[in-house]
């Protein structure tokens, strides 16, 4: 009976946390995930070239996102780096799906249960080959890319569309991939 207790009072703690954030969280990116995605040619494997760093993420190195279809029609979210603190690997699977159209770079994507996070592709490059992801506030952000490196002229149209979009660029965290 105990652990039932201990239980629904950690459930009703973290609801009430994540209610509470929701209320109080930082000021929204009010920019539009960008119209004529393709969810096909996102699918497979990242490499973040940049980040604003958050709980999860710090002190990753070698940081990778795959994407693929699971069965029920959601995309499989795999997250993973190289902890240089703890000196270990480090993953999170979670699930991600539309919030509007399937042509739109809006998702919501989840790691633990119900509780869902904003994921909006604003700019891809090329055939696929670049990425800049804004999360559902001005406090999440990453570039992405299909290799280690990014384009200067790439990175530099990617950063200035976020500053002009209310991010601060000068807090981002240039991931290392070795």
């Amino acid at each position: 009976m105990m652990d039932k207790k201990k239980s629904l009072l950690l459930l009703t703690a973290v609801a009430a946390g994540a209610t509470l954030y929701n209320i109080l969280k930082p000021v929204k990116s009010n920019v539009e995930a960008m119209e004529g995605f393709e969810l096909n040619r996102y699918l497979g494997d990242w490499y973040e070239i940049a980040r604003l760093d958050f709980f999860w993420e710090k002190n990753l190195k070698n940081v990778m996102a795959s994407y693929s279809m699971r069965e029920d029609g959601l995309i499989r979210v795999d997250n993973q780096g190289y902890d240089m603190v703890k000196k270990k690997r480090k993953q999170s699977v979670g699930k991600a799906n539309f919030v509007g159209s399937e042509d739109r770079g809006g998702l919501k994507v989840s790691f633990f249960g119900p509780f869902y996070s904003g994921y909006n592709v604003m700019m891809v490059d090329g055939d696929y080959e670049s990425a800049l992801v804004f999360g559902d506030n001005l406090d999440y952000m990453w570039i992405l890319s299909r290799e280690k490196t990014i384009r200067k002229e790439v990175k530099d149209k990617y950063l200035d569309f976020a500053q002009r979009s209310g991010y601060n660029i000068d807090k981002l965290v240039w991931t290392v991939q070795d």
